[in-house]
């Protein structure tokens, strides 16, 4: 790892990361990343396997875009509070690429609204540490920090991934945009955890409630052969030079019973999905 010597720890963290185009709109740009590639299912990828991946990354990312999105009005600043929006708007992109694909290939035809608005709790397979809480500003900096890391080593090899030339796209579009979400995430990371006592208090205690549900970012399964515990040293790597940078010491990761990707979640993930839901639910089919 690159010794983070920068005020902006994100400059250590970009290396080797292609983020040329990274600061239109926080990574969003107007090129269609599907134009041009071949939509069917390789040969040899099994086309189950292949939509409950893309569900489930979907998942991730419309959960976390939630929880971004309940930051609006609430920041701490207003620039703030447009960088969140953004990122949220980042992932959302990411979770309606996933479900379209996903639609797809399980020969159902699900568009990515029936995939986001017409599944109960129990049919999601977000990770559990996407759904809980915001709790305070420092906690929602941790937890964004901890899947920034996490979702972009796994976009990072998806993108490199020959089990499906979709999900290759749609990751390599997501790298962009993740390099700007870990960056943002650690830059206000060291500047909490280096900043006054209070604020350094916030990120401990912000850690001590994160950690324990990182171990489920690295159990066993593979996806669309990418293993996510062959992830572990990489994320960890990373979190440590941040918090190293920010005066904080890497918890021990917790590895806490069930698993989101099963089915098992918080109790917060229903009133989450209730209010994302509410409108579609209220007026089916409607458009506007």
């Amino acid at each position: 790892m690159t010794d983070v010597t920068d005020d902006h720890v994100y400059l250590s963290l970009a290396e080797g990361h292609d983020d040329s185009d990274a600061r239109w709109a926080f990574g969003t740009g107007f090129e269609d990343p599907l134009h041009g590639v071949d939509t069917s299912v390789p040969a040899g990828t099994d086309a189950a396997e292949l939509a409950a991946a893309c569900t489930a990354l979907g998942d991730d990312a419309l959960v976390g875009a939630q929880r971004l999105a309940e930051w609006c009005t609430r920041a701490p600043e207003l620039e703030e509070e447009v960088a969140l929006a953004n990122i949220g708007l980042d992932l959302l992109g990411q979770a309606r690429l996933l479900y379209a694909r996903a639609g797809q290939v399980d020969g159902s035809g699900r568009s990515e609204d029936a995939f986001a608005y017409f599944r109960d709790a129990t049919a999601f397979r977000n990770v559990r540490l996407a759904e809980l809480p915001n709790g305070d500003f420092a906690f929602s900096t941790v937890r964004l920090l901890v899947l920034s890391c996490w979702r972009l080593a796994l976009l990072t090899r998806l993108a490199r991934s020959a089990a499906d030339p979709v999900v290759a796209a749609i990751a390599a579009k997501g790298v962009k945009e993740l390099t700007y979400h870990r960056q943002y995430a650690a830059d206000w990371a060291v500047r909490l955890g280096d900043g006054t006592e209070e604020s350094h208090r916030r990120m401990r205690a912000a850690l001590d409630a994160v950690f324990p549900y990182v171990g489920e970012l690295f159990a066993s399964h593979p996806v669309l052969g990418t293993d996510p515990a062959d992830l572990r040293g990489e994320v960890t790597g990373v979190l440590r030079q941040v918090l190293d940078a920010a005066g904080l010491a890497l918890p021990t990761v917790g590895s806490l019973p069930g698993s989101g990707r099963a089915g098992d979640h918080t109790a917060h993930l229903a009133p989450l999905l209730a209010e994302l839901q509410s409108v579609a639910r209220a007026h089916p089919e409607g458009a506007w």
